[in-house]
C-alpha cells in the first residue's frame, strides 16, 4: 500500500535503471527494488525534494531516506522541527508519520553508483511535474542538492539561469511560494563538514517559518 496516487510500481521507462533493479532483485530478493513512492502528508505545506533512492536505503525499505545514512540527519531534524512523529526512520511500517510535509525524489528508481543520467532525470521529471500540480497547498519546496534543485526548476518550466543553486538560498516563486536550497544530507557532505547539523537545522527551520508565515 502507498499514499502516493501517482505511483507506478511497474514503470520501466529507463532501460538502464530497470535492468539495474532486476539485478538487485536477484542479489537481494528481500529488497523493495522497485520505484520508490513519495511519502508524507497528502496536503503538505512543505515539500522536501531529494535526489534518488539509495541502494541499501530507500531501495531496500521502499520509503524515501529510510535505512540509509542521509535519512539519519533528515528525520532527526524533521522531528526536532515538529514535522515528523519520530526521530528515526527504520522501515515502511515503523509507524513514523510526517506532519505538514512530504518527501519526493527527483528520480524514483535507484541508479548505479547513485548517479542518474540526465536522460533519466528528464524521464522521471514527468512524475515530479504531475505531483507538483496536485500539491496545491505547498508553500515551500526544500531542495536537497543541486540535482534536486534543477529537477524542480525543470518541472516548473522555469529558466535555469534565473534560479542558481546555493545552500540557504531562497527563490521567490509564483503565488507566494518559495524554493529553498540545501546541500544534500549525504554521508559525504556531513563527513567533510560541507553540511553541518547546525546548517541543516537552520535551513529546515527557515522552511517551517516560511510555510507558517
Amino acid at each position: 500500500m502507498t499514499d502516493d496516487p501517482l505511483y507506478d510500481p511497474d514503470c520501466r521507462r529507463c532501460a538502464r535503471l530497470a535492468g539495474f533493479l532486476r539485478a538487485v532483485r536477484v542479489r537481494h530478493p528481500e529488497y523493495w527494488a522497485r520505484p520508490v513512492p513519495s511519502f508524507g502528508c497528502a496536503r503538505p505545506r512543505i515539500l522536501i525534494l531529494g535526489l534518488a533512492p539509495g541502494l541499501h536505503g530507500a531501495n531496500r525499505t521502499g520509503r524515501p531516506f529510510t535505512g540509509d545514512h542521509a535519512g539519519i540527519l533528515l528525520y532527526r531534524t524533521l522531528h526536532e522541527a515538529g514535522l515528523a512523529s519520530r526521530a528515526v526512520s527504520l522501515t515502511r511500517d515503523d509507524g513514523l508519520r510526517l506532519r505538514n510535509s512530504r518527501i519526493v525524489n527527483a528520480v524514483k528508481c535507484v541508479p548505479p553508483q547513485n548517479k542518474p543520467t540526465g536522460a533519466e532525470i528528464r524521464s522521471c521529471n514527468r512524475f515530479l511535474r504531475a505531483e507538483l500540480e496536485q500539491l496545491t497547498q505547498v508553500r515551500v519546496v526544500l531542495a536537497l542538492g543541486r540535482i534536486a534543485h534543477e529537477a524542480f526548476v525543470q518541472a516548473r518550466g522555469l529558466k535555469k539561469s534565473g534560479f542558481p543553486f546555493g545552500h540557504g538560498r531562497e527563490h521567490a516563486l509564483a503565488e507566494g511560494r518559495t524554493l529553498i536550497d540545501s546541500y544534500h544530507c549525504s554521508r559525504y557532505n556531513t563527513s567533510t563538514g560541507r553540511l553541518t547539523e547546525s546548517m541543516f537545522r537552520s535551513v529546515v527551520a527557515r522552511a517551517v517559518a516560511l510555510a507558517n508565515g
